[in-house]
């Protein structure tokens, strides 16, 4: 009639409200959610990490070749009171080098006997320790010393390369026979980053006196960070690996302009 007019719009998909397909979105929001995940995993295990362990550099061969001059830890902080035999440890002691950290091994605990050599092993309380984990052919060369008493509290510690190593034999005329206190451990070193050789070995043969040390949870820490790591990529990937694949499959139809009627 008169001056009205009605016009008719074409019908468009979801209202007018939907820029894509429900399978689209759905993807849009999983890949935000694995990002976000993602996220949390890595800065969640950096965090971790950086709670639990302290990287050192080992600025000697005396650890050959568990660990090489200049070789990166990772070392997990724990308590004197935690130490075991057969751990590698982080400490400091002033009679043996003032203002320095010194890394070496656990061989005997407060209350052992320990000596050598006997048949050219390390002896603890008797018994004769393999050590795999020293130099090659290095087993007739051990340095011999004489049988110490360790007092409570008190480690006894060696160098893996033996010949080499300013460890406990080089201080037994000191007044605590080359012992170091528990209290003065910081850390035991639980792998080598750099070059990354990976978690130490457990000394096994320290067995037979008790109960070895567990790693730490460094293992777990990595995982953590790697799934984040995988979650971040992927979720970034889905939008354009999507996009695409949706472009190929489909095509984009014009709307039809508004019709009016006088």
């Amino acid at each position: 009639m008169g001056g009205e007019s009605t016009t008719r719009t074409a019908p468009h998909s979801g209202g007018g409200t939907s820029s894509g397909p429900v399978g689209s979105r759905t993807g849009q929001r999983l890949s935000g959610l694995a990002v976000a995940l993602g996220l949390v995993l890595f800065l969640g295990g950096f965090a971790w990490g950086a709670l639990v362990y302290r990287p050192y550099t080992v600025p000697t061969s005396s650890m050959s070749p568990t660990i090489a001059s200049g070789d990166r830890v990772l070392a997990q902080r724990i308590d004197g009171g935690e130490v075991r035999r057969g751990d590698v440890v982080v400490f400091s002691d002033k009679t043996w080098v003032s203002n320095a950290l010194v890394v070496k091994r656990v061989v005997a605990v407060g209350g052992d006997t320990v000596s050598c050599c006997t048949d050219g092993k390390l002896t603890v309380n008797g018994k004769e320790i393999a050590e795999p984990y020293l130099p090659a052919g290095s087993l007739a060369e051990i340095k011999n010393f004489p049988t110490v008493k360790v007092p409570d509290g008190r480690l006894f510690l060696l160098g893996d390369e033996r010949q080499g190593s300013l460890d406990s034999t080089a201080h037994l005329t000191d007044a605590a026979q080359g012992t170091v206190a528990r209290s003065a451990v910081t850390a035991r070193v639980d792998a080598v980053v750099y070059p990354m050789n990976g978690m130490l070995k457990s000394p096994t043969g320290f067995e037979t006196l008790g109960a070895l040390s567990q790693p730490g949870p460094l293992r777990t820490i990595g995982g953590l960070i790697i799934a984040g790591v995988v979650l971040i990529l992927g979720g970034a990937a889905y939008g354009p690996i999507a996009k695409r694949t949706s472009g190929r499959r489909t095509g984009t139809r014009p709307q039809p302009e508004p019709a009016g009627v006088g």
